[in-house]
């Protein structure tokens, strides 16, 4: 008898030891930027489908803890913290950049690592005591508003209006765009702010088209970045018109119809990858994703925020393999928490879909300008590839 019980506690002690690695997935797959979170979803419910098939990763079974945080910073902040308590091994998330700032005291607190999906800057620098465990995926507004620029000055563009969401995403973006466009003789003219939710800017547009700028960039994310795009060509603007690459998505395209045709934006290059030159680094990695997807959910239905997650557990993978052989999570999850931390530090020359990736101390981007943006222009309902920075 007493053996028998020795043995079924062996059993039970082995089958704990393998429990399923929980990652925590938080995405905002309702509200404003649910155009933006659904394909995040989308993508980690393929990635889920994938592991059950072949096994896991090092032999353990993963399970990913998916919420939506309605496109909400408080529910944002209540399911990281949700997450933290079911003991995930890392949090991937979320899509927004305000929720996304609200995750880091959280995650940081917990000494839970983190790769956000979302643009600002703001969220991984400077790399100080809460940052130094949280990474992210998608281009920064600083590294994308170079390439605006860049295209504004080789069109001639003198004078330059700025409206955009009235939140960190916005105010991100009008800092480093301003800065950029100061830097390279740019007048900035005008610089307008509307709430994600609102349903009417005519009084904002209304103050920029009295500028008479040569080009406005709208810094907004998703289908809420139509509205004031729509209403400048209502009022007959007739100059330039840049998005930012929050708005990469079909629904961007189907939502704005012919108000958004001619729309310039910088972009991750899997936005185009077909057009790209075959010696592009990212083709390979963005053409597989692209077909694994629409495989799934359909011809045309991809969008770079879902490889955004995509390259988010193209990163954490391998780094979950080389932290297993540091720590066990099912004896030690704060020291495999830790573990697993340094290893997606330690990241080098990874190639992913958005460019390659190569972190450090100091840097928890990691993307190089060169393969990490293309100018994107909207033509006949299409992405067109209008000029790469290599």
């Amino acid at each position: 008898m007493k053996r028998w019980l020795v043995a079924l506690l062996v059993l039970g002690l082995s089958a704990l030891a393998q429990e399923a690695l929980k990652v925590g997935v938080v995405v905002s797959a309702t509200g404003p930027a649910a155009s933006l979170g659904i394909p995040e979803r989308n993508t980690f419910l393929m990635l889920q489908e994938m592991l059950d098939r072949t096994g896991g990763v090092a032999g353990r079974k993963v399970q990913f803890v998916i919420l939506d945080d309605a496109s909400d910073t408080t529910q944002a902040v209540r399911n990281t913290r949700r997450l933290v308590e079911e003991g995930v091994v890392a949090i991937i998330g979320t899509t927004t950049t305000p929720a996304s700032l609200g995750m880091i005291p959280v995650v940081a607190e917990a000494k839970v690592p983190m790769i956000s999906l979302a643009a600002s800057k703001d969220i991984i620098y400077p790399v100080d005591a809460q940052r130094h465990w949280v990474f992210k995926t998608p281009q920064t507004e600083e590294l994308m508003a170079r390439a605006i620029v860049a295209d504004m000055v080789a069109r001639g563009v003198k004078t330059v209006a700025y409206i955009g969401f009235n939140d960190a995403y916005g105010e991100g973006w009008a800092r480093f765009f301003e800065a950029e466009a100061k830097a390279k003789g740019l007048q900035v003219v005008a610089s307008e702010r509307y709430n994600r939710t609102d349903t009417s800017v005519t009084g904002q547009v209304l103050r920029i088209i009295a500028r008479r700028p040569d080009a406005v960039l709208i810094g907004a994310s998703g289908t809420p970045a139509v509205l004031p795009q729509r209403t400048l060509k209502e009022r007959a603007y007739a100059g330039f018109i840049y998005q930012t690459h929050g708005v990469a998505n079909p629904d961007f395209l189907r939502v704005g119809g012919k108000d958004v045709e001619g729309t310039l934006l910088p972009a991750g290059p899997i936005l185009v990858a077909e057009q790209l030159p075959g010696t592009f680094p990212s083709k390979r990695v963005a053409l597989d994703y692209i077909q694994r997807y629409e495989a799934k959910y359909g011809i045309g239905s991809y969008s770079t925020f879902g490889s955004h997650a995509w390259d988010a557990w193209l990163i954490l993978k391998p780094a979950l393999e080389r932290a297993l052989k540091r720590a066990d999570p099912a004896k030690a999850l704060a020291a495999f928490r830790a573990a697993l931390r340094d290893e997606i530090e330690a990241t080098r020359n990874l190639v992913a879909t958005h460019g390659v990736f190569t972190f450090s101390k100091e840097d928890h981007l990691g993307l190089r300008f060169e393969d990490a943006a293309v100018m994107v222009r909207v033509e006949n309902g299409r992405w067109k590839l209008e000029r790469t920075f290599r």
